[in-house]
């Protein structure tokens, strides 16, 4: 990758989560090998909890051109390949503030380049959220219900949109991750050790499998 993407080395194979999906352990065991096969490929490339790039802060895109449209594209295959609704480009080792998300099977996937939150609703909403950066970990999260984000497309044309239920938790939580948040920065303490706990016992159990 060229040296405008501010790339960091690629990581080390590790079996990682489904990023805030809809799909529960049942079913992701039910898949077929060629889908786990395809899954597991795809979520080697991404960054593990612990991993400095999943605290650094994003830099604004400023050349929207063929390299970018590359990120993108290879984003959106990384997130459909590892059955993800949403990916950031900091989980990739990408300092760009760029992420991809299609938060329903119907939807298109949607890139937001330097994206910006500016407004978000009183109403607050809790429900469950996964993380692929972080192994094992489903915590229960509160965040606006509903949202209006500015941005770029990948082509550099203006975008605007309003979105509300999993759309907004999906664009809410990726933006975190151009900022160096993760949802364990947004649970209660005792959730939080519970949490490391997880993902402790679930390190343990592949080193000894």
């Amino acid at each position: 990758m060229p040296e405008s993407q501010h790339t960091v080395d690629e990581p080390k194979p590790a079996e990682l989560d489904v990023e805030v999906t809809e799909a529960d352990d049942a079913a992701a065991a039910e898949l077929d090998p060629e889908t786990i096969a395809r899954r597991d490929a795809a979520l080697r490339h991404v960054r593990k909890f612990g991993d400095p790039v999943l605290r650094a802060r994003a830099l604004e895109v400023e050349r929207f051109d063929e390299d970018l449209r590359a990120e993108v594209a290879r984003m959106g295959d990384l997130m459909r390949d590892a059955l993800g609704v949403g990916l950031a480009a900091t989980q990739v080792g990408v300092l760009h503030r760029v992420l991809v998300f299609q938060a329903h099977e119907e939807d298109p996937l949607t890139a937001l380049v330097n994206p910006v939150l500016e407004w978000v609703s009183d109403e607050l909403e809790a429900a469950e959220e996964g993380c692929l950066s972080l192994p094992s970990v489903h915590v229960e999260v509160e965040r606006p219900a509903r949202i209006r984000v500015s941005a770029h497309d990948e082509t550099g044309a203006p975008l605007a949109l309003e979105a509300e239920g999993l759309r907004a938790r999906v664009i809410q939580h990726e933006i975190d991750h151009l900022d160096g948040v993760l949802i364990l920065d947004r649970i209660s303490r005792q959730a939080r050790k519970e949490a490391m706990r997880a993902m402790r016992e679930a390190r343990e159990g592949a080193e000894g499998a």
